[in-house]
């Protein structure tokens, strides 16, 4: 990719989430920020999975997830859901089970979970359209995006 655009795809902002997914007892949380609503209603949200994710094949076999907001001040528990240990990411931090059985974070400014009702996969990434099953604000807070975050996200793993 030209490093122009690279420098231009620098200026876009976006939110930084924190999405988790699971299927039967296996959990798993990646960073997300490829995340759109796009319907009130019914109240639709958009994520962009790379199709290589573990949570990708996660997100297919349950069809479903939950997508967490994160305040700034949490910037370093964005670190914990880089990792490859799904097993790691989840350990002393507490979460629950949600309506749909993703796991949800205790810890957030709010989150949404989704049941997945399409999909489309026009690069290397899957969007997978939910609607939203439930949702909560927690904390109150300003949310982390992408100003907040070192590097830009080009959609390689």
């Amino acid at each position: 990719m030209k490093n122009e655009w690279i420098r231009a795809l620098g200026t876009m902002t976006y939110g930084i989430y924190v999405l988790t997914s699971f299927y039967k007892e296996e959990v798993n949380g990646m960073i997300a920020s490829w995340v759109s609503q796009v319907s009130y209603d019914p109240l639709l949200i958009a994520v962009a999975v790379h199709t290589n994710r573990y949570s990708h094949h996660l997100i297919g076999k349950s069809g479903c997830f939950a997508l967490h907001v994160l305040a700034r001040e949490q910037a370093d528990l964005l670190k914990r859901f880089k990792g490859p240990d799904p097993k790691a990411k989840f350990s002393s931090i507490q979460w629950k089970r949600g309506k749909t059985g993703s796991p949800v974070l205790k810890d957030c400014i709010a989150y949404f979970e989704g049941q997945v009702v399409d999909k489309f996969s026009p690069g290397n990434h899957t969007l997978f359209f939910a609607e939203v099953v439930d949702a909560k604000v927690i904390a109150e807070g300003h949310p982390i995006s992408s100003q907040d975050y070192d590097g830009i996200y080009l959609g390689q793993s």
